[in-house]
């Protein structure tokens, strides 16, 4: 688990006053009265006591605050129905929102953002396989999928707490330890310094998913919670360059919203594709590049049409491989074997054949990826 850059002793969490008084200055900052809308239930954020207040973090408890609503405010889901890619529950879903894809078992499954801008965290139980906690931050645009084993298959809630503007999640174990999304593990309570395993999903457009999997399982929009779907309840947040809560070490050299693929390393470091630097150099569409990370080889795919990148270890079949794009599609130089942005052989004597995808690497805004894993270098093209 990556450590994150000190700027205060280990502390407790701040009074419910204190964070309460954070929260409203950091609405006023932004001015995006919707989020209020999204992030709270009609009870709002009256209740301010947290139960967290008294455990023990590694983190600076002056970046820890309220997001306005107490724990399970935001309430996640708990194993929703799946539907199938053409359900009539499915009329919240445009061609262009984003879906967190996986695929698991031979089955491929999708979690609408606009899932989780209102949810944040779906718990689901694959058949035959893992516990999942599919996580989205609105906040952070941070998609990252976790394997709910380190916490004995709980199931992981929504705390109300904000670390640099993201997601901190509670399990609902006697411990009640607090897990910090974009750490990828726990900072307070009796956990804190477990990692908590990540599983391999890509975010990129739903139509572009439902291409690649016509058989894909979504989260059906008739989950009786009384939300809407269809309503994005941030306001003008994603285009804006503010942010609820300013913090220092903010790097605003390019757009702070601007999506990046990251490959984070346990040092505080890592390598970002930012999505910009991507589609400059792709060929119609698509574009492949190779790089280090790990002390070893990557190679990133990026689908403009899909607007999602993904990377991978550059093997299959027992070689290694070198990808080049070739009249808009990806192929490799050793066999001439065509694959798509999912890892899939689509043609060729490789057919069939899927590369690793690198578990840990997972879409977030610039501004996020640059505040968690400060030391990460910056993939800007030529690779």
């Amino acid at each position: 688990m990556a450590p994150l850059p000190p700027s205060a002793p280990s502390a407790s969490f701040p009074t419910p006053a204190r964070r309460l008084a954070t929260w409203a200055g950091g609405l006023v900052l932004v001015g995006v009265v919707g989020v209020l809308a999204g992030c709270s239930d009609p009870a709002g954020p009256g209740g301010m006591e947290n139960p967290f207040t008294q455990l023990e973090c590694t983190v600076p408890d002056r970046e820890i605050v309220s997001g306005g609503v107490p724990p399970d405010g935001i309430p996640s889901l708990e194993d929703p129905p799946f539907v199938g890619a053409s359900h009539a529950s499915l009329d919240y879903l445009r061609d262009e929102d984003r879906v967190i894809g996986l695929y698991l078992g031979g089955q491929a499954w999708a979690v609408p953002h606009n899932v989780g801008w209102w949810h944040e965290i779906v718990n689901m139980a694959v058949p035959g396989g893992p516990d999942l906690a599919v996580s989205y931050c609105p906040l952070t645009g941070s998609s990252l999928t976790f394997d709910r084993q380190v916490v004995g298959g709980a199931s992981l809630g929504v705390s109300g707490l904000l670390f640099r503007n993201n997601l901190i999640m509670f399990d609902r174990t006697n411990d009640r330890s607090l897990w910090f999304q974009m750490a990828r593990g726990s900072r307070c309570g009796t956990a804190s310094g477990t990692p908590i395993p990540m599983v391999a999903s890509w975010d990129l457009r739903w139509d572009a998913w439902r291409e690649m999997h016509p058989d894909t399982r979504v989260v059906s929009g008739d989950l009786g919670m009384g939300r809407d779907y269809t309503r994005y309840p941030y306001g003008n947040y994603e285009q804006s360059s503010e942010l609820l809560f300013n913090f220092a070490g903010v790097d605003d050299s390019r757009f702070v919203k601007e999506r990046v693929l990251g490959v984070p390393e346990d040092d505080g470091g890592g390598v970002l594709f930012p999505f910009g630097a991507l589609r400059e150099v792709e060929s119609d569409g698509v574009s492949v590049v190779r790089d280090v990370a790990r002390g070893g080889d990557v190679v990133v795919f990026w689908d403009s049409r899909a607007s999602g990148a993904m990377a991978y270890r550059p093997q299959a079949a027992g070689q290694g491989l070198t990808f080049q794009v070739e009249d808009g599609e990806i192929r490799d130089q050793e066999t001439g074997s065509t694959w798509r942005l999912d890892g899939l052989a689509v043609a060729g004597p490789l057919a069939g054949d899927r590369l690793e995808p690198l578990a840990d690497a997972f879409t977030a805004f610039w501004f996020a990826w640059r505040a968690f894993y400060p030391e990460s270098r910056i993939w800007e093209g030529g690779g």
